[in-house]
């Protein structure tokens, strides 16, 4: 009797787990899939590629780890499907990242795919429209098994011709995660991570500031995209950012991202942030200096002395800046 095999989209998390799980109990051969983003707000010790490792481990099934950044941003550039309610352009995110896993599918002579999509779990991409969409226009119509939610769809290929055992699955429709908890009891599934981070894109916040980079640089670096996670943003009366580290953390990241043609800037004879100047236009500098004597312990000075420098240059200089004050920062700088 042939034994068939199936690749699964493992993001590490409580329902991919469960799906795995399933498919395993039913002899089914499985390969993983992750997908890791640099948009992900997991954090490293516990980032999703960690919890995906982690369970393909626990499993003892083999994984493969891709980039989808790229993916994604060419979507956020060119969304055919929209945005949620940030700069999340989840369909076309999800086609894009279905289309590569199919292509692992063909690689590796798996039978079908299996994901631990929920029926109406995520309001944009879970949907049963946007489940048929995504089906449909990844080119995997009918080979796609999920099987916590198998009884609320038409019968795939596999479940019609019998490579699985539709009755062994569930019906489970939406957000709460109870039935998952009380299954994984049941399956002996256990240390999964609690329900948690997600997509910076669908944060407004953060969307407000890649819609900005993006207008400055179609196609940014890594590095421009990571420092727009850390720190206050300011944009200056010219138009340049003014990053204000928070701590420590912070302003050894930032300082690590700075790039060519980035200013540096700290106040001198006071604790206080490196502020990072991006795309320097004129005004910016004396505006930056007023922000860094702002955040730093000479605050309350009437004049504070900040030198800056050019990131991976000779320039250099020193600056005697005022601290910003509340009307300052509300009427000529913008906060994002």
């Amino acid at each position: 009797m042939k034994k068939y095999k199936a690749i699964a989209l493992l993001s590490g998390g409580l329902d991919s787990r469960l799906a795995v799980r399933m498919m395993l109990d039913q002899d089914i051969e499985v390969e993983a899939v992750n997908f890791v983003t640099i948009f992900c707000t997991c954090t490293a010790k516990n980032s999703c590629k960690s919890e995906a490792r982690k369970a393909a481990a626990d499993f003892g099934i083999p994984l493969k780890v891709l980039n989808a950044t790229d993916e994604i941003l060419a979507a956020v550039r060119q969304p055919r499907h929209g945005f949620g309610r940030g700069l999340n352009p989840c369909l076309d995110c999800r086609i894009s990242m279905f289309r590569r896993a199919g292509s692992r599918m063909r690689e590796a002579g798996a039978d079908f795919m299996v994901t631990g999509e929920v029926w109406g779990e995520r309001p944009m991409s879970q949907r049963p429209d946007a489940l048929r969409t995504i089906e449909r226009e990844s080119g995997l119509e009918g080979l796609i098994v999920r099987p916590l939610s198998a009884h609320l769809f038409e019968p795939s290929l596999p479940e019609q011709q019998g490579w699985v055992d539709r009755g062994r699955m569930m019906a489970m429709a939406g957000r709460s995660r109870k039935p998952q908890m009380q299954l994984a009891a049941e399956l002996g599934v256990r240390d999964y991570p609690c329900p948690a981070g997600g997509c910076l894109l669908c944060d407004r916040n953060f969307a407000a500031r890649l819609r900005l980079l993006l207008a400055e640089d179609p196609k940014p670096e890594t590095g421009e995209i990571q420092a727009l996670k850390l720190g206050r943003l300011f944009i200056s009366s010219g138009g340049s950012r003014i990053i204000i580290p928070r701590n420590e953390d912070e302003t050894r990241r930032l300082e690590a991202l700075a790039r060519p043609g980035d200013i540096l800037m700290s106040a001198e004879g006071f604790m206080g942030p490196t502020t990072i100047v991006k795309g320097a236009a004129n005004g910016s500098l004396e505006e930056a200096a007023s922000l860094t004597a702002r955040y730093g312990q000479g605050r309350e000075e009437e004049s504070v002395t900040v030198s800056w420098r050019a990131a991976g240059a000779e320039g250099k200089g020193t600056l005697t800046a005022s601290p910003a004050d509340g009307w300052r920062l509300a009427g000529e700088l913008k906060r994002l």
